[in-house]
C-alpha cells in the first residue's frame, strides 16, 4: 500500500474516531448518539456524502495549537431521505464539547451556500457546547456567517433543526431563525444565558430543564415544534415531516400514491357538531376524517391547544392545515394561537404548499393579560399572514365565525379561494346572547322578550346563508362531503397564478 494511500486512511480513521472512545461512551451513557449515528439513522443507507472530514482549527491561543481534531466537531455533506437531496450539520459533543470555531462555521456555511445553489434543504443537528471561547471574537464571527446564510435561505429552502444535547448563548438564535425545531426531552436544551446566570441576575432558581428543556419550550414558550423521548424517535420523525416538504421554493411538494378515494363520503360527520352551541368538540376528528389514509401530522401540539397546524395529504399532495379547536378556549384566537398559525401559513405559503382552514371560532379572547399582551398586534399577524398568501387556499366554516375572527380565518374578503360552510355554520358579527344585549338593552330585565330576540337573532344572522346571499360563501355543503368538496376544490386551483404588488418587502407587525 502506498504512504499516502495509508495516510488517508489514518486521517479517515481518525476523523471517524471524533473525540475518542471515552468521550464517545460519555455521550452513549448520557442517552445520546453520536454526531455520525444521528446521521447514519436520518439519511438513507449509504447516501451519505462528506465534505471537509480533514478541516482543522486554525486556533494557537490557550494551548489549543496542540488539539486539533480532523473535522473540528461537526460532520457535514449531504445525502438523500427517501430519494430526495438534503445536505445536512452534525455537531459533534465528543470534539471540543461541539463548540463552534471559526473552522467549524465555515463548514456550515458550505453546505447551506450549495444548498441554496442547488435549492436542497438543510437539516442542521446541534450538540454544542456554544462558542469556542479560545477563539474569542472569530467565533463569534462564525456564529453571524451561519445566521446570514440563515435569513437568506429562509423562504428559499426549507430548515429544519434537530437540537439533541445542549444549545446556549448565542448558538439558539441559528436554530430560532429555521422553519422547524424539533427537542430530545432530558438530554436537550435551549437558553440564551443558563441557569448560573439567571441566578446571579434575577436571584431566580431554576434547573436547565426547566429554563429550556424540551418539555418548556414545546408547551409554554412555543419555540419548538415537537418534542420526543429519543435521539432515534426524533431522527425517524424528522424523515416522515421532510415526506411533506418540496426541496425549495422553485419545486412543488412531493406526491404520494394513495388508495383512498377522492369522493370518499364520511357520514359520521353530519353528526360531529353538538346541536348545543355552546358544547365542544374535537376538531382533530374532523381534519383525520378529512384527510388521505386518516394521516395529519400535528406540529406544536402542546402549544396554544386552541388552534391546531399540521400537515396532511389530498389525493396524494401535501397541504398545510389550520383549524380552530373549540376543545380549547372554546377556540378562541389569543396572542399564542395567532404567532403559532400565522408562522405556519408563511411557510406554507412560502413553499407552494395549499392550504386548508377549519373555522369554529366565537372571536378574540378579551382580558387585560390579552390586551397588555399585545393582542391587537400579535393579532394581525395571523390576518397579515392570511391576507398576503397566494397559495390555493379553500376554507370551511364547521360552527361559528364571529367578528373580526371571522375575517381573519382565511376568509373570502382575505382572498379565500374557495370557502364552504356547514349548515351548522354561524357566522355574525358576534354570538347571538351578546348582540340581542347591545341591541335591545332596554329589554334587559324582561327574560322572556330577550330569548325572543335572541331566537329572532339566531335565525336572522347565526346561519350560513346572509354570507352566501352576498357570495361570501361559496356554498354551503353537507359535512359528509367535505373531503370531495375540497379535494376538487384543490384539483381545481392547482395551477393558480396570483402575485402580490411589487415590493422590497411588507412590513408585518412583529
Amino acid at each position: 500500500m502506498h504512504d499516502s494511500t495509508r495516510q488517508l486512511d489514518e486521517m479517515r480513521a481518525l476523523a471517524r474516531q471524533g473525540g475518542g472512545e471515552r468521550r464517545i461512551a460519555a455521550q452513549h451513557g448520557k442517552g445520546k448518539l453520536t454526531a455520525r449515528e444521528r446521521l447514519e439513522l436520518l439519511l438513507d443507507e449509504g447516501s451519505f456524502e462528506e465534505w471537509d472530514m480533514f478541516v482543522e482549527h486554525r486556533s494557537h491561543d490557550f494551548g489549543m495549537d496542540k488539539e486539533t481534531v480532523p473535522g473540528d466537531g461537526v460532520v457535514t455533506g449531504y445525502g438523500m431521505i427517501n430519494g430526495r437531496l438534503v445536505f445536512v450539520f452534525s455537531q459533534d459533543f465528543t470534539v471540543f464539547g461541539g463548540s463552534l470555531s471559526e473552522a467549524h462555521a465555515e463548514k456550515i456555511c458550505k453546505v447551506m451556500d450549495h444548498a441554496m445553489k442547488v435549492g436542497a434543504p438543510v437539516i442542521g443537528l446541534n450538540d454544542s457546547g456554544g462558542a469556542r471561547i479560545q477563539e474569542g471574537v472569530a467565533s463569534l464571527g462564525g456564529y453571524a456567517e451561519v445566521f446570514q446564510r440563515n435569513v437568506l435561505a429562509s423562504g428559499v429552502i426549507p430548515q429544519i433543526s434537530l437540537i439533541m444535547g445542549p444549545c446556549a448563548g448565542g448558538a439558539v438564535y441559528s436554530p430560532a431563525m429555521t422553519d422547524f425545531i424539533f427537542m430530545v426531552k432530558d438530554s436537550s436544551y435551549m437558553f440564551v444565558t443558563g441557569p448560573e446566570v439567571v441566578k446571579t441576575v434575577t436571584h431566580e432558581d431554576v434547573t436547565a430543564e426547566e429554563l429550556g428543556g424540551a418539555v418548556s419550550h414545546t408547551t409554554r414558550s412555543g419555540v419548538a415544534d415537537l418534542a420526543f423521548d429519543s435521539d432515534v424517535e426524533a431522527l425517524l420523525m424528522t424523515r416522515r415531516l421532510f415526506n411533506y416538504l418540496p426541496l425549495s421554493n422553485r419545486e412543488r411538494p412531493p406526491l404520494r400514491p394513495t388508495d383512498d378515494p377522492a369522493d370518499r363520503v364520511e357520514p359520521s360527520l353530519d353528526t360531529l357538531v353538538p346541536g348545543n352551541p355552546n358544547q365542544p368538540y374535537d376538531m382533530k376528528e374532523l381534519i383525520v376524517k378529512t384527510f388521505d389514509d386518516g394521516e395529519f401530522y400535528e406540529l406544536s401540539p402542546d402549544f396554544a391547544k386552541n388552534i391546531v397546524i399540521g400537515f396532511g395529504r389530498m389525493q396524494g399532495a401535501p397541504v398545510g392545515v389550520v383549524a380552530n379547536q373549540p376543545l380549547v378556549l372554546a377556540g378562541c384566537l389569543d396572542i399564542k394561537s395567532a404567532i403559532k398559525a400565522a408562522r405556519f401559513v408563511r411557510f406554507c405559503d412560502a413553499f407552494g404548499i395549499p392550504i386548508v382552514t377549519f373555522v369554529d371560532v366565537p372571536g378574540f379572547m378579551p382580558g387585560t393579560a390579552q390586551e397588555y399582551g399585545g393582542i391587537i398586534k400579535h393579532g394581525a399577524k395571523l390576518l397579515y399572514a392570511y391576507a398576503e398568501c397566494t397559495v390555493p387556499k379553500v376554507t370551511v366554516i364547521t360552527r361559528k365565525a364571529y367578528g373580526g375572527a371571522y375575517d381573519v380565518m382565511s376568509s373570502k374578503h382575505l382572498r379565500g379561494d374557495v370557502n364552504f360552510a356547514w349548515p351548522s355554520a354561524e357566522i355574525a358579527v358576534m354570538g347571538p346572547k351578546g348582540a340581542v344585549e347591545i341591541i335591545f338593552r332596554e329589554e334587559k330585565g324582561d327574560p322572556a322578550r330577550i330569548a325572543a330576540r335572541e331566537a329572532e337573532y339566531r335565525e336572522k344572522f347565526a346561519n350560513p346563508f346572509i354570507a352566501g346571499r352576498r357570495g361570501f360563501i361559496d356554498d354551503v355543503i353537507m359535512p359528509s362531503e367535505t373531503r370531495r368538496r375540497i379535494c376538487r376544490s384543490l384539483a381545481m386551483l392547482r395551477d393558480k397564478k396570483l402575485d402580490n404588488p411589487w415590493r422590497k418587502h411588507g412590513n408585518i407587525p412583529l
